[in-house]
């Protein structure tokens, strides 16, 4: 089976290694004992993952990708001549890049009127990046009617099944998995029904793709600890003294 997730141009490549505190920069986690997992949390200024502990399972929340239409076609080449952080080339590629410095994202912008917003931590401020766009359209005497159509293409995240994990068993247990530890130290596990993908580390680390909503995150997250136990295939970390 083809487990190669549909995934934005923008979304940027894992390194070729496990995630560590350097790589990941957390503003938005998404904790499982929420009641409400639809609102959106209050974003700290800095958190790094958690590290491993035992029975303990957390996803945080690194990028939301939304698509947008704001109703109207674009002059990108007006845009680009008279927008700060602008980029377009429409030789290489049709849409142009606009950066956002609060909050902090990056986008693409069409001449359709269609925008996709990468680089956020949470629903919220994609939500506001794409606000901030239209505010810089309109400064520019481009009218824009009516609320943008805004939809969540993409949440990545990392987190913690709260064990360790022998990739070279589950790669057996499991379908819809891919393994080559030549190439990447981390498995692949598309899980089945769902939108979401995993990547699988040996000492119980996650990154979780393809997710539409935090709910999602949370519940595939706690769902994948469950099929790891019901395996056999997830090692309880004893607790330190």
């Amino acid at each position: 089976m083809d487990l190669n997730d549909q995934n934005l141009e923008t979304q940027k490549e894992p390194s070729l290694g496990e995630p560590n505190d350097k790589d990941i920069q957390s503003k938005a986690p998404v904790e499982a004992e929420h009641s409400d997992l639809e609102s959106e949390p209050k974003v700290p200024k800095k958190i790094g993952p958690e590290p491993v502990k035992p029975g303990v399972v957390y996803a945080h929340t690194q990028n939301v990708v939304v698509s947008a239409s704001i109703h109207r076609p674009l002059p990108l080449v007006k845009l680009a001549a008279q927008l700060e952080g602008a980029e377009y080339n429409p030789e290489q590629f049709p849409g142009l890049i606009l950066k956002i410095d609060e909050p902090k994202a990056s986008s693409l912008l069409f001449s359709s009127g269609k925008v996709i917003c990468t680089g956020t931590k949470s629903i919220a401020e994609a939500r506001k990046a794409i606000d901030a766009i239209i505010v810089k359209v309109e400064a520019l005497g481009l009218k824009v009617t009516g609320k943008p159509d805004i939809e969540v293409t993409n949440i990545v995240a990392s987190g913690s099944v709260g064990g360790r994990l022998n990739l070279n068993s589950i790669i057996f247990t499991f379908e819809n998995t891919e393994y080559e530890p030549e190439q990447f130290p981390g498995l692949v596990y598309k899980m089945p029904n769902t939108h979401v993908t995993f990547l699988l580390f040996g000492t119980g680390r996650v990154v979780i793709t393809g997710a539409k909503s935090q709910k999602e995150i949370i519940t595939s997250v706690h769902e994948l600890r469950r099929q790891l136990l019901e395996a056999g295939e997830l090692e309880e970390v004893p607790s330190e003294k």
